[in-house]
């Protein structure tokens, strides 16, 4: 492929190189074997370990400088690594290691009446470019999954991030060259200026076949309006916990809990607290005092107040993506309502009902079209670790493609293969 590269070093022009390599490189990654992607993974996990120390010396001085910019604790705690955590990032790569590799998978296969064999068989998507905000562990997990997925990627992390993304991006490249693969199958943008952004989004001359953006609203909103390329879209994890009237009261109050402060920074802390008021005189006192013991504020609709003194909620509440330990309160008649709020204020993103009632459960998981549905489970298990995914790219809450944890599958396609012998048609 024949790619015009500025001959001054813009932004546009190192963009346009990288994708190039990209794509120079998908080749050798889509047809290795199986082995060869494993074994690339498990040296990576090897080499983020190894690296550990540097890792966390340039994560330190992320951190410094975002907090004195001003970055919000939510957003600081996503961006925080410690040992834990560094180790959970490696672990996750070795999961993916572990995973079946799917390339060449034949996902159907049959004969016509004519005699031709057709057969839908698995393939990478190609050249995947992620767009994405603070959290330096999405630089591993998209690395792995790419890999895994026989895809190469171009990552492009925020400028808060850069110096612990820049770390594990040689980590993980230096896996590739101990198994034989490209590094430039796992690529991370080097400058912060914006106009990369408008340079992936514009697909590098046929370079990037997919974007994925994995941030906030604002992010992704760009992303959708400018992208000349597909999107897998993450939006905002607007997540309810319902607790239904048949709902056991001490699981009620825990997986209330864990739900929203468990972690408030993740997408899949519940934001909305949902109670039916067959109960909520009796149980969301109980519910409230542990939430504002850890230190949750709380606001809620006229009949929350009317139960427990809280702030009220508005409009804009019912709609906030809060990433922090506040928590929207509404009573609701029943199921129908519950179910109602859910598709008029919700994301997409994942919803949980707390009930004993099998009717009331199955009506819930029938009828609220959400990536994820959940019964007595927190929403905070909207994660691909937690679904044996490795890891994730992201939440898909769209309708295309790809739903929920997007994992290694989710970023394949396939084709069909069609083997005759000598047939032609009528």
């Amino acid at each position: 492929m024949n790619v015009h590269v500025p001959t001054q070093e813009t932004p546009e022009a190192l963009m346009l190189a990288m994708g190039a390599r990209a794509r120079a490189s998908a080749k050798a990654v889509r047809e290795a074997s199986a082995a060869t992607r494993s074994a690339a993974l498990g040296a990576m996990a090897r080499h983020i370990r190894t690296a550990a120390p540097v890792i966390l010396a340039a994560n330190e001085t992320d951190m410094a400088r975002s907090a004195a910019e001003g970055l919000s604790p939510s957003m600081l705690d996503r961006l925080k690594l410690d040992p834990a955590r560094l180790e959970a990032m490696a672990a996750a790569v070795e999961d993916v290691a572990g995973q079946p590799d799917q390339l060449g998978e034949v996902m159907k296969d049959w004969t016509r009446p004519n005699g031709l064999h057709m057969q839908r068989v698995r393939i990478p998507i190609g050249v995947i470019g992620i767009i994405y905000e603070s959290r330096p562990n999405v630089t591993a997990d998209a690395g792995a999954l790419c890999l895994r997925s026989g895809n190469c990627v171009i990552l492009r992390g925020g400028s808060d991030t850069i110096g612990s993304s820049t770390e594990i991006t040689k980590a993980l490249r230096a896996g590739l060259a101990e198994a034989g693969l490209p590094e430039d199958a796992i690529q991370l943008v080097g400058t912060t200026d914006r106009a990369a952004v408008g340079a992936m989004l514009a697909g590098l001359d046929g370079s990037i076949d997919m974007i994925i953006p994995r941030g906030g609203k604002s992010l992704v909103a760009r992303v959708q309006a400018e992208a000349r390329v597909p999107v897998l879209s993450h939006l905002e994890g607007i997540c309810h916990t319902y607790v239904h009237a048949g709902a056991d009261p001490e699981k009620a109050v825990a997986l209330t809990l864990n739900a929203k402060m468990r972690r408030t920074g993740v997408c899949g802390s519940t934001e909305t607290l949902l109670i039916d008021q067959e109960i909520a005189a009796a149980l969301l006192p109980k519910i409230a005092a542990a939430l504002m013991e850890k230190g949750c504020e709380l606001r809620g609709d006229a009949a929350a107040q009317a139960i427990v003194p809280m702030a009220e909620a508005t409009e804009e509440d019912w709609r906030t993506e809060y990433l922090a330990p506040i928590l929207s309160i509404a009573v609701v008649p029943g199921i129908e309502e519950a179910v109602a709020h859910i598709a008029r204020y919700g994301s997409g993103h994942t919803d949980a009902i707390v009930t004993e009632d099998q009717g009331a459960a199955e009506r819930f998981l029938n009828e609220v079209d959400s990536a994820i549905v959940l019964v007595n489970a927190s929403t905070q298990y909207a994660d691909g670790g937690e679904f044996g995914f490795g890891g994730e790219i992201g939440i898909g809450t769209g309708r295309l493609h790809a739903r929920g944890p997007v994992g290694a599958e989710g970023l394949t396609t396939y084709k069909y293969v069609v083997r005759g012998s000598g047939q032609t048609r009528p």
